[in-house]
This record gives structure tokens, sequence and C-alpha cells, in this order.
């Protein structure tokens, strides 16, 4: 092992521990480390906070020990060095020894207090007959968590935003940085999250703002001369919501404001909940003294909704509305729009308003026509229906046999070749693929797919007759 060296060993040790935990958690507590140095067995890695050490060796400490140990043998130890912020701003970087490693988690009493401290903030102004109550949250009852679709794609950040709500000021979750692209989600959320505060605990002020609105707010203070009134109103917050603090970005003034009124709050256990386009490492034109307490809490994204989430968001759409649509054309649009849940949204309103308007009735050509506003370049669709149709036909094979439990061999190797030609030729799930012949699992998709690859390698008359499928599937999609 002496050969190799600290990026070399933790780069083995990352791909292990890729392998151990789910990806979401793989990019918010391991990505982020950077290996330092290694010596006599000893890997040093680097942080970004006190906090975000603490997470690791509470939740993956068993990990990292076998890991480092598998890589560097039974005496291998792991360092942390954490980047420390001082009050001027510059960083310093702490190194924590564990002597007692093998013994798990085992915290260094040197370091039992907060290792980040700011300066408290001492606020000697006073607005006259300015009470908390007199507060309006700015928040829209409609968004809440009910109504937050959970999926694969937004669990980290929901399950992080209802402990939260659950516990304002009171989780290791402070700030919450929920970031992501456009319309996936994060204004519900971060509104969610405020009116689940306000209906856990009606005495906390809750304030949701965006940083536009907070920035034109200082710069109105500025010119009527009334800075002070400005800082003292944002620290009455109990918890603080503010929207695309990408916003921030190169303002200077507005900035150093924001970082003392963050500083307040956080020290005084106030909850604040902010939301980006991209991740706090990511923002360009932002002091480095603002990002490093952004990452203090925890920073969580959003990604695009996969296709039974954006199904299920539609289907909850339609029940609140009290329509129902046809199972094809509600696959329909799911399928085609991809990565904007408001795009998803406003395609099922066009939907309805064209249906209603024109009095048309609501099928799959009229979809296909309104998803062409939303999705350029779309291509025609085939569905896993029409696949089955069409392997079917070939081998004269009854559509209906497919969802069967028959094992007879050429219902079996029907039923196989319509998911493999559903695998390559749809966007479908393995899950959603499975549900249509007979409510099978992903697993039996996986097995019918890889029977028809080994086939194909073996006989081919099989491969000619698989071909021959294909060409005609293209052909009418062309």
């Amino acid at each position: 092992m002496s050969s190799k060296n600290h990026e070399g060993v933790w780069a083995d040790c990352l791909k292990i521990i890729k392998d151990n935990v789910n990806h979401q958690s793989f990019k918010t507590w391991f990505e982020p480390i950077e290996p330092v140095k290694l010596e006599d067995d000893v890997l040093t890695i680097q942080v970004p906070s006190q906090f975000f050490y603490e997470w690791l060796e509470e939740h993956y400490v068993a990990l990292l020990r076998k890991t480092i140990k598998r890589e560097l043998g039974a005496n291998a130890r792991l360092e942390y060095r954490i980047v420390v912020e001082n009050s001027s701003g510059s960083q310093t970087p702490t190194t924590i020894h564990y002597p007692n490693y093998n013994s798990g988690f085992n915290k260094n009493p040197e370091v039992a207090a907060p290792l980040i401290m700011g300066n408290t903030i001492k606020n000697p102004f006073v607005i006259p007959g300015l009470k908390k109550v007199n507060i309006e949250s700015g928040l829209n009852p409609n968004y809440n968590f009910d109504s937050f679709i959970e999926g694969d794609c937004n669990r980290l950040c929901r399950s992080a935003g209802y402990a939260v709500a659950q516990k304002p000021g009171g989780t290791a979750f402070n700030p919450l940085v929920i970031y992501g692209g456009v319309g996936l989600g994060k204004t519900h959320l971060a509104q969610a999250i405020g009116n689940e505060v306000k209906q856990n605990f009606p005495n906390k002020t809750v304030l949701y703002t965006n940083a536009e609105r907070f920035t034109n707010q200082f710069i109105e203070s500025l010119k009527n001369n009334s800075v002070n009134d400005f800082v003292h109103f944002y620290q009455l917050i109990d918890v603080l919501i503010i929207d695309d603090i990408h916003f921030f970005s190169n303002k200077a003034k507005t900035q150093d404001i924001f970082f003392h009124i963050f500083n307040h709050l956080h020290q005084e256990n106030k909850q604040i909940i902010l939301t980006s386009d991209r991740p706090p490492r990511d923002l360009e034109g932002v002091e480095e003294r603002l990002l490093s307490r952004f990452k203090w809490g925890l920073s969580a994204d959003l990604q695009a909704p996969d296709f039974e989430t954006r199904v299920a968001i539609l289907e909850k759409k339609m029940y609140a509305d009290g329509i129902e649509l046809p199972d094809d054309v509600v696959e329909f649009v799911a399928y085609n729009i991809t990565n904007n849940i408001r795009e998803l949204e406003g395609a099922l309103v066009s939907l309805l308003a064209q249906a209603s308007l024109n009095r048309k009735q609501i099928d799959l050509d009229l979809a296909k026509k309104i998803v062409k506003n939303f999705v350029k370049n779309m291509s025609r669709e085939v569905s896993i229906d029409f696949i089955q149709k069409a392997v079917c036909d070939y081998f004269e094979v009854p559509v209906e046999k497919l969802k069967e439990k028959t094992r007879k061999r050429a219902i079996v190797q029907a039923r196989q070749l319509s998911m493999y030609l559903s695998k390559n030729f749809t966007k479908n799930s393995l899950k959603s693929i499975g549900k249509h012949f007979g409510g099978r699992d992903h697993s039996t998709v996986i097995h019918s797919c890889q029977a028809i690859q080994n086939l194909m390698d073996t006989d081919s008359k099989f491969k000619e007759s698989v071909e021959d499928l294909t060409k005609k599937i293209q052909m009418s999609i062309s």
C-alpha cells in the first residue's frame, strides 16, 4: 500500500462507498470530501464544516472504518481536517486525530464544542410599535407537503424539509439549502416547510420572500436611511425562507447585510431555508464567507422526476381538480415532458382548456397536439401496447396471453421479446414495463431481456425474427 498516494487511496475508497450508499447520499456526503495526505497508513481527509464531520461519524463511521481498513490494512486510521472560518472571513483547517478509531464513533473532547463560531450581533435598535404578529408570512397556503409528490428525485429534500418543519432551528439542517433546475418544486417545498411550521408552531414568525425582493427592500432602506430598522425586522423572524439566493450574485452590500442577519438568526437557533438554481459551491459572485455559511447545514438537490413520479404528479393534479383522463393520455404527457414539473402541469391545464373550449374529446391525438407546444422536435410515440400487438401478430399469439401466468414456450418467448423491445424503444422504467405484463416486477424484465439477448447470440433464425420486428417498429415511428 505504501506506493499509493492519498488521492489514489481515497478514489479507491469512493468506489467501494458508492456501491454501499444511494446516489443522493454519495453526492451529498462524500463528493465534497477532499483527500489531503497519507502518512503511515493514516489518511487525512478535509471536510467543509464541523456539522459535516459529525454527520459522517454518526451515520457512516462503520462504512468508513471498513473501507479504509480494506484499502490500507488493519492498522489504518482516518483523520479529519475541518475548514473553520474565523470572524474575519479567512479559513483555517483544523485537523482532528482519532488514535482510538477502531472503537468507532469517539469524539475528541477537544472539539466537543462547535468549532465554527461567529460574532454575536448586538442589536440596540427597536422599531416602535412593531409586533411580530403583524408580520405577514408571504406563504401560499396551497403549497404543502400533501401536494408535494415524493419520489426518488426529491426524497432527501422532502425528508429534510419535513424534519425541519417538525423542529425548526433544532436540527442539523440549518441552513437548509434546496437547489435544482427550473420548475422542479423548490418554491413549493420551501413554502410547504413554512406552512407546516405555522401549523405546528402558531407562535413562531415565518417569513417567505425572494432574494430580489430582499435586495430591493435593502436598497429602499438605504435611500430612507432606515437600514437599522430593516436589519431588526429580519432579526425578528423565527423561520426565514429566501427563494433564489443566486440573485445575490455580485451584490456586495446586499451580501454583507444578509451575512449579519444570517449570523444573528443562526446563533439564536432560528431556522434559515434557502433555495437556489445551483449548489452553493457553484454560486458565482458570492463572498466566500457567505458560501461557507450556506454549507453549515444541508444542501440537497431536487432532480428531474422519473416517469412514475411524473405520472403520480399528474394523477394528483387530476384528483384535486376532480377530473379523469385516459391512462394512455396521462402516460403520453408524462413520457414526453421530462424535465419540468411546471410544464407538466401546464400541459394538463392546456389539454383541459382545449377540450373544454373546442368541445373536443380528450384522447391521444389531442394530447400529441398539446404536447408539441411544450416539447421541441417531439418524436412519434411508440407504446408498450403497440409493441405487444406487433410481437403477437408476428408470432400469431393472443395479446391477452402475455399478461397471464402460462409457461407455454411460445407465450413466454413472445412475452420476453415484448419486454426486450419495450426496454429498447420506450423510456418506461423496468417497473412500468413489468406492470404492462400482468404486474410483473423489474427483475422479471431484466431476466427476459437477458434471455432474449442470449437466444439471439445462439439462434441466428430467431435473431432474424427480432431484427425483422425491430425494422417494422422503427418504420412505424419514422
